[in-house]
């Protein structure tokens, strides 16, 4: 008998997939997407098509499916959606005409600002610099505890859109005088091809394109996607199997191969882990992700770890303790993670970056404002130590 969501979940190492042989990632408020905070672009609103409407200027063709005697096959991210003439598929981005999958999610971002780039988190990525946000409604999670469920657990064609096309994200960014683009707010692996689109042209004109995403995505899309990105924030939302499937009706699995995948092809990687009491919270289970962590080389990264706010499903549960938190930083400290940053809490130096070597504050936070930078050329400037990141 499947386990109640409100049942506290086990943790067994047994439970995850092959291990042992990218307030939280998305900072989007309600605020946010009336555009109190941020600076929403001037554009007109897009009427975008229903599932069951003709295409339209905000619908293309998907780059990655198949067909089969069942229907047409989606073959962007791990759901592998079957999808019929007229029935959304999961993320409610995709639709079936005519034997073909279709996103209506291109050009028509719900939410479009220009944010620290701290918030998405990037802390080794450019600090103190803009990031030109969107986020086009849709998501391949059903995450209990999702912050912006009102545009992730929708359709395109039921929120109120920007008419913005690639060419013009790019014209909005530089206007802004914005360092990068990061796809972001809801979950960009649904609507990959307007991010694929915008970051050919962002990359041609200097502009950094980041992907700030659940990292549940295919390998043959990601690694096309990796030519065009520069960074990568992933949300590891647990380190077991069983979670996964119970609290964001995923699997592990795929979001482990994301993160070696974009190792490897050069992208710039932060990750984010959200402690929620009862789910995520295993003292046991994050020894074991940040020992797997080291184990295949991400001792380097940043790894964020942030504070659980009773949010959607889960309004029944406290906050995350703060003790929590400071004993999963100390976990991963002993583990070997050289920079590890945990959000919302009052603790000393818990958003700051530190020397690994003669640990001096060399980037001191405050929220998403960078106060000082002691850094110079990407090297401590009291021992001369790299840092690993992308400083200027």
């Amino acid at each position: 008998m499947p386990t109640s969501i409100l049942t506290k979940p086990s943790f067994s190492p047994n439970l995850i997939n092959n291990i042992m042989t990218p307030i939280s990632k998305r900072e989007f408020l309600k605020l946010g997407l009336l555009g109190a905070g941020g600076l929403l672009c001037n554009k007109t609103l897009a009427n975008c098509s229903s599932s069951s409407a003709p295409l339209t200027k905000w619908t293309r063709e998907a780059m990655f499916y198949v067909q089969t005697p069942r229907g047409v096959q989606c073959l962007l991210c791990p759901n592998e959606c079957t999808i019929v003439e007229g029935v959304d598929g999961m993320c409610r981005n995709r639709i079936n005409r005519h034997n073909k999958i279709y996103t209506i999610g291109f050009g028509n971002p719900c939410a479009v600002n220009v944010d620290p780039i701290e918030k998405k988190p990037f802390y080794h990525y450019l600090p103190a610099s803009t990031a030109y946000s969107i986020g086009v409604a849709g998501c391949n999670f059903a995450c209990l505890n999702c912050l912006n469920w009102e545009v992730s657990q929708t359709s395109p064609a039921k929120t109120r859109n920007y008419d913005l096309m690639p060419e013009q994200v790019v014209e909005e960014c530089l206007a802004n005088g914005c360092k990068s683009i990061a796809y972001t707010y809801t979950e960009p692996t649904t609507f990959y091809e307007y991010v694929y689109e915008t970051a050919k042209l962002a990359r041609a004109k200097g502009i950094k394109n980041l992907y700030v995403s659940n990292g549940y995505i295919s390998e043959e899309p990601l690694r096309k996607l990796c030519k065009v990105l520069d960074a990568a924030t992933i949300d590891l939302k647990s380190f077991s199997n069983q979670i996964y499937q119970q609290l964001n009706a995923g699997k592990i699995q795929p979001v482990l191969d994301t993160l070696k995948i974009m190792k490897e092809e050069g992208v710039w990687l932060e990750i984010s882990n959200l402690i929620i009491p009862t789910w995520t919270d295993n003292l046991d289970m994050i020894k074991h992700m940040c020992d797997w962590f080291v184990r295949y080389g991400f001792e380097n990264n940043p790894l964020h770890f942030i504070q659980f706010q009773p949010m959607y499903k889960l309004t029944h549960l406290p906050a995350a303790p703060v003790e929590t938190l400071v004993k999963a930083r100390e976990i991963a400290i002993t583990a070997g993670i050289k920079h590890i940053y945990v959000g919302n809490i009052p603790t000393p130096h818990a958003e700051d970056t530190i020397c690994p070597n003669c640990k001096k504050v060399l980037i001191q936070r405050r929220g998403f404002t960078v106060l000082s930078n002691q850094m110079d050329k990407g090297k401590c400037k009291a021992c001369g130590t790299s840092i690993s990141g992308v400083w200027v």
